[in-house]
């Protein structure tokens, strides 16, 4: 298994599939011959892999994105980025940690369930996607909106050290703009500073205060850029912000927005712009994924499955409203992502593909081997 699962990961790691530009029509290819012809391919849209096996429902969907950063500084690499390579138990490379290392699970995973004769019930599909570092919609999202995946269960990966996350909270990207009247700034009296007027807004919306479920998840509300002004010496006629609200996974995301639009506006905004976002999602605890998952991390691990509340948001967001089980596990830190010299301990690959295999066996009801 290690052996597999290691050289799994350096292929997917010598295929280059950074953003930009975020190509991942090669990889796509590549794990579409490594799952023929067992199982059921398509591509869909631009670098997007479907594999199917099975019929009827459950419908167990796993995702894992192809895309990777971009190396950054070349020199601060200590190992060849597009060559996996195994130190200290860890294997460096680019992407090897996020996403590719549940890349090289799910394939495994994949080439297992085939192995053991395919479901006894249901089908199980595997999807291998782009856009995700860029936050597009022509990953996930494209699947979704053509309607070529229809999960009962959706486990996402991300870097969880395979740990379960069964809920995220809401994301949504505002824009609020405030308008003034332009002056020169040796007589300020006669404009009206644009700036000035988004201070109140500012202030207004001190007002949506941290608050926390009963899981721990916290609301927040951050100001991450801010845009005024033409020149020092001239009172700003205009004043942009924008800002990220998460919300918790129970919030409803319309009455969300609505109580930024309405604080801003009494405040003065002359526009309350929403951008992008999805609510929240919350997996019940006793639904089939989680049960299969939580018995699966207590089998092979011997321990109590661990929670895990996630800082960020996964692709699983666009999928929240459906009314479907989202989990979101995987191996690998998210720490060690993103940066030169990104690693994932082979252990965790290994630790991750018995776990997956024991829960896809719970749900799917795969034969022994």
């Amino acid at each position: 298994m290690r052996e597999e699962l290691f050289a799994l990961l350096a292929d997917l790691v010598a295929i280059p599939s950074a953003y930009p530009p975020g190509d991942t029509t090669s990889i796509a290819a590549h794990c579409e011959a490594l799952l023929l012809p067992e199982y059921e391919t398509e591509i869909v849209g631009s670098g997007n892999l479907v594999a199917r096996m099975g019929s009827g429902r459950p419908s167990i969907v796993f995702n894992a994105h192809a895309d990777t950063v971009d190396v950054g500084n070349r020199a601060a690499w200590r190992t060849d980025p597009f060559k996996a390579t195994l130190a200290g138990g860890r294997v460096y490379g680019l992407g090897a940690c996020n996403c590719k290392s549940s890349m090289a699970v799910h394939l495994w995973l994949a080439r297992e369930i085939a192995r053991r004769g395919g479901p006894q019930r249901g089908e199980v599909v595997f999807t291998f996607v782009g856009d995700e570092e860029s936050l597009g919609p022509g990953g996930l999202a494209h699947l979704r909106e053509v309607k070529a995946i229809a999960p009962d269960t959706l486990i996402v990966a991300a870097q969880t050290r395979n740990r379960l996350v069964l809920e995220e909270r809401g994301v949504m990207w505002v824009r609020v703009a405030t308008r003034g009247k332009a002056a020169h700034a040796g007589a300020p009296h006669s404009g009206d500073s644009a700036i000035l007027r988004m201070q109140g807004v500012i202030a207004a919306l001190s007002g949506i205060g941290e608050r926390a479920s009963p899981t721990g998840q916290k609301s927040t509300l951050s100001i991450g850029r801010i845009r005024g002004g033409e020149s020092i010496n001239v009172v700003p006629e205009q004043c942009l912000i924008e800002l990220d609200h998460r919300m918790l996974p129970q919030d409803d995301f319309e009455a969300a927005f609505s109580e930024i639009r309405r604080l801003c506006e009494k405040a003065g905004a002359s526009e309350v712009e929403l951008l992008t976002g999805t609510p929240g999602f919350s997996a019940p605890r006793d639904g089939p994924g989680a049960k299969g998952f939580s018995e699966a991390i207590r089998s092979v691990t011997g321990k109590a499955p661990e929670p895990l509340n996630v800082v960020g948001a996964s692709d699983a967001r666009y999928f929240a409203r459906d009314g479907i089980e989202i989990l979101v596990t995987g191996p690998g830190d998210g720490a060690d992502s993103h940066m030169p010299n990104e690693f994932v301990r082979l252990d965790e690959l290994v630790e991750a593909a018995r776990i997956q295999l024991d829960a896809a066996a719970r749900l799917l009801g795969l034969k022994s081997r």
